[in-house]
């Protein structure tokens, strides 16, 4: 398959939108942002070798793909051994994960166990990510700085029983590809 012509073999911006990263291959569908290649992530192949990305970042982009499986499993496709994987997406509490009509899915702190092993429900994919980090972000409050440090500490517990009291912003999570 021909590579997409790019300029920097190592890092990729998938859904860059305006927030374009310097040195990497900024990714979008929309021609109107500029993107250094223009494609849809819903279309696979992505037009790039395997093994190619040290780094690929995903930020506010998994929640409109519309496979989150066939996403992770390109994402791991196009990534080298070891690369790190960084996705951003609202928490499935947040009202930001709610008002965009083209989110499709709602994620939780747990979602990318499905990935790395950590959930018996794994078999939807062979293809295997380790989890290097993963947290839940608050609004900037005061009380948020003392349920930041719960959410964190006891994810489940949060997600049960506090998530509709003490609403999340956002998820970040830090991936390591494992071939």
């Amino acid at each position: 398959m021909p590579d997409a012509k790019c300029k920097n073999d190592m890092v990729l911006n998938l859904g860059c939108g305006n927030r374009h990263l310097d040195g990497a291959i900024n990714l979008d569908r929309i021609p109107e942002v500029n993107p250094d290649v223009v494609h849809d992530l819903d279309k696979f192949p992505w037009p790039f070798e395997e093994n190619r990305f040290n780094e690929v970042y995903a930020n506010d982009v998994i929640e409109h793909c519309s496979d989150v499986v066939a996403t992770m499993e390109e994402i791991h496709r196009v990534s080298r051994d070891g690369a790190v994987v960084r996705v951003t997406t609202p928490h499935f509490s947040s009202a930001n994960s709610f008002i965009d009509p083209t989110h499709r899915y709602h994620f939780s702190y747990f979602s990318f166990h499905y990935f790395t092993g950590e959930h018996d429900f794994d078999f939807y994919s062979d293809k295997r990510f380790r989890r290097r980090a993963a947290q839940i972000i608050f609004y900037p409050t005061f009380t948020n700085k003392l349920i930041w440090r719960i959410a964190n500490r006891y994810p489940q517990a949060y997600e049960k029983r506090w998530t509709w009291m003490f609403p999340a912003w956002f998820l970040n999570f830090e991936l390591e590809v494992v071939k």
